[in-house]
């Protein structure tokens, strides 16, 4: 008897002793949050700017993801934050490459992260993509006594359909998966009311909407920042150098800016091109020869005597398709129009879309529930936008407030038409819809973040 009371008491104790260790580790590890994308840190702006704002907000950071493109400086100067990169296997499909990452990222977790996983008690994973990424942060989390918070910004199995088509085993099998390892987490995050509503009613899933808000880097260009990014430009893509050299040698040229040597000052060139900037992924979900179809309308309406200024067409980002779609721009041989295809360092992304006239969105979403982020980025820089429509565009671009929706390529070409008539023309529609969204008061992300997601992640 004596002996089993003996037993029992050490048992207590040991019990008593394991939980208080627990809360002394639990309290040095109460501000850190791991943030898991199974997919480039440096095209993942919306993560990127979770993990900054925790930061700023006096959390240490560990931010585990693929290092194939740089980040913003700002990540990368934060002492707060921590990148562990994962080994990507490359040339895989796009099921076996998320199955062999996702086996990379428990190893990488496993291994590397066992104390950070241990210490933190929040675990913040971006889907899609999150096969198996969700399972293996529930998992890790059931063994650490963590809480995992997921942020969904569309629906993987609808990227996948596109693809495979929507009753492909793979597709049918990445929904079950989503829906099953989707009610495991503690806290739902999602881009849209609409993601909201569908997460609620055919996925008994209570989620908060936390609207994309533009960074505070987004911002409308200062003239000499835009001749400063323009002359680098030039070095590299034609459209951006002057078509002729000046006859004053003290004076800097581009294809839209001239600086004197002398004065320093900047002054936008007569007669100068149409700056037209779109953003892209290059997958599927973009249909790009609505762009291009447009611009021929546009070329042909220059040819027929239209007042309509020359153009420079900048597609910027890195995909699947976007060879495709090159030898389709090669085929075109425009006459007064100029495309490029650049891959722009994060710096000077926002200082492009600050620099341009006009932005076109052709993001049609999968699932018809996830708005465009390059949208968001452009109306913080005060660019006018006209994006194609789907079912939720309407909680982000307002049709002749601070832009224009398009169903075709038809339409499109008739907007650019009205746009870019007698360009620049101070009293045209183009400077109506960018007074408009400067008189907007549109929260910054810093500032959105602190109001929706710092109390959820706290109280998580």
């Amino acid at each position: 008897m004596a002996a089993s009371c003996v037993v029992l008491l050490a048992l207590a104790l040991t019990l008593l002793l394991l939980v208080a260790w627990k809360r002394w580790r639990w309290g040095r590890a109460a501000r850190h949050v791991i943030v898991v994308v199974l997919g480039d840190v440096g095209r993942s702006p919306r993560m990127q700017y979770h993990a900054l704002s925790l930061a700023k907000c006096g959390f240490s950071v560990t931010f585990l993801g693929f290092c194939t493109s740089k980040p913003h400086d700002e990540l990368l100067q934060s002492d707060r934050i921590q990148i562990v990169s994962l080994t990507e296997l490359q040339r895989l499909a796009v099921w076996s490459q998320s199955c062999v990452s996702g086996s990379a990222l428990a190893v990488e977790v496993d291994v590397q992260e066992a104390s950070s996983l241990h210490l933190s008690p929040v675990s913040l994973s971006q889907n899609p993509p999150g096969l198996p990424a969700i399972a293996v942060c529930w998992f890790a989390g059931c063994l650490c006594g963590s809480k995992l918070v997921i942020d969904w910004h569309n629906y993987g199995y609808s990227i996948m359909g596109l693809v495979h088509g929507p009753g492909h085993p793979l597709v049918l099998l990445a929904k079950w998966y989503e829906t099953l390892c989707g009610r495991l987490s503690h806290l739902n995050l999602c881009v849209t009311n609409a993601m909201r509503e569908d997460l609620a009613e055919n996925w008994g899933i209570k989620a908060v909407t936390v609207y994309d808000k533009p960074a505070s880097f987004f911002k409308e260009t200062p003239l000499d920042l835009q001749h400063q990014l323009f002359m680098k430009l030039s070095r590299t893509y034609s459209a951006f150098r002057a078509c002729s050299e000046p006859s004053d040698s003290g004076m800097e040229r581009s294809a839209f800016t001239e600086r004197d040597a002398q004065s320093g000052t900047v002054t936008c060139l007569p007669g100068r091109p149409a700056l037209l900037v779109s953003s892209t992924s290059w997958t599927e979900d973009e249909d790009f020869s609505i762009l291009l179809a447009a611009l021929e309308k546009f070329e042909q309406l220059i040819d027929d005597g239209e007042s309509l200024p020359p153009l420079v067409c900048v597609i910027t980002g890195k995909g699947p398709l976007k060879e495709y779609y090159s030898r389709l721009i090669c085929q075109k041989h425009f006459q007064h129009i100029q495309v490029c295809t650049p891959w722009l360092e994060a710096e000077d992304y926002p200082l492009l879309l600050g620099s341009a006239d006009l932005g076109v969105c052709l993001h049609r979403s999968s699932s018809g529930l996830d708005l465009p982020m390059k949208v968001v980025d452009m109306f913080g820089c005060c660019l006018p936008v006209c994006a194609v429509n789907f079912q939720c565009l309407h909680e982000l671009v307002k049709h002749e407030e601070n832009g224009l929706v398009f169903e075709d390529s038809e339409e499109l070409a008739a907007q650019l038409q009205m746009l870019f008539s007698k360009f620049p023309d101070p009293a045209g529609k183009l400077n109506q819809f960018c007074k408009n969204l400067r008189e907007s008061e549109q929260l910054r992300w810093d500032e959105s973040w602190k109001r929706t997601v710092l109390p959820l992640i706290t109280d998580t």
